[in-house]
């Protein structure tokens, strides 16, 4: 069943996802060649408390971090570690939630460590696009697949591929609800978008090909089976008659990357 939220309702989830937005800026203060996944992670938790709220990743399904941190070849998932250390030249998605007043925020964001390839830059570039392609997209009396088809068309078309093993998801008072948002599919299919729907959209975009592989070591990390770096943008948007009601804000994230060339 998909749950429809209240105009109450979708600015707790507001809340939250701001909180997320903020929380991913200060993180990107600290993104440097030097810094362990590790230390991301305790400034993201530290952050997130100090603002009223408990990390949401935190023990979620048994996940022993509060943000996933995944470095090139890492899709998603990936477990902070002191043992994990940035390089220049690196791309490093961190994806991170928040649980405040029973309700979650979820968000993501690869950035660059120092300066990276060219085609790497241009993977980053296109799984923003892609996802903001898709964000068009979620409004009222549309459908699912209309997101998905506008996020793989973009994807495909400037040489990339889309992870087709991992879905973007409803969000409420659970982390993951219905329904699911893939990133690839057929334009008019998929459940119909209603107002009052909160779903979060998640391009995992690859260099190479599209096939991932599951960590049998950690249980947790995914990688891509060619070993080719891969990129993750995440919104969360409330379904409106009008335009997308896009409830997390890439803002603060802008800004201090501007302030830091």
């Amino acid at each position: 069943m998909i749950e429809l939220k209240t105009e109450e309702e979708v600015e707790l989830l507001r809340e939250n996802n701001i909180l997320v937005s903020k929380t991913l800026a200060e993180v990107a203060k600290h993104i440097k060649p030097g810094v362990t996944t590790m230390e991301l992670d305790e400034i993201a938790e530290e952050y997130i408390r100090t603002n009223g709220a408990i990390p949401g990743f935190l023990g979620y399904g048994g996940f022993p971090g509060t943000l996933c941190v995944s470095i090139n070849e890492e899709v998603v998932h990936g477990i902070p570690s002191k043992d994990r250390v940035l390089k220049e030249g690196d791309i490093v998605s961190v994806d991170c939630g928040t649980l405040m007043k029973g309700f979650y925020g979820d968000s993501a964001f690869t950035f660059a460590v120092g300066e990276v390839d060219a085609q790497v830059a241009k993977l980053l570039e296109i799984t923003k696009e892609s996802l903001l392609k898709g964000v068009e997209k979620a409004v009222a009396g549309n459908r699912v697949g209309d997101i998905s088809y506008a996020v793989q068309q973009h994807a495909e078309a400037n040489g990339f591929s889309v992870v087709r093993e991992l879905v973007g998801h409803g969000l409420g008072r659970k982390m993951h609800e219905r329904p699911e948002v893939p990133n690839y599919g057929m334009r008019g299919r998929g459940p119909l978008l209603r107002k009052g729907m909160v779903i979060c959209i998640e391009p995992m975009v690859n260099l190479g090909k599209r096939e991932v592989n599951f960590s049998e070591v950690d249980g947790w990390t995914v990688t891509t089976r060619d070993k080719m770096p891969s990129a993750h943008f995440e919104l969360a948007v409330a379904i409106t008659s009008g335009k997308p009601d896009v409830l997390t804000t890439f803002s603060f994230i802008d800004q201090i990357l501007t302030e830091r060339k």
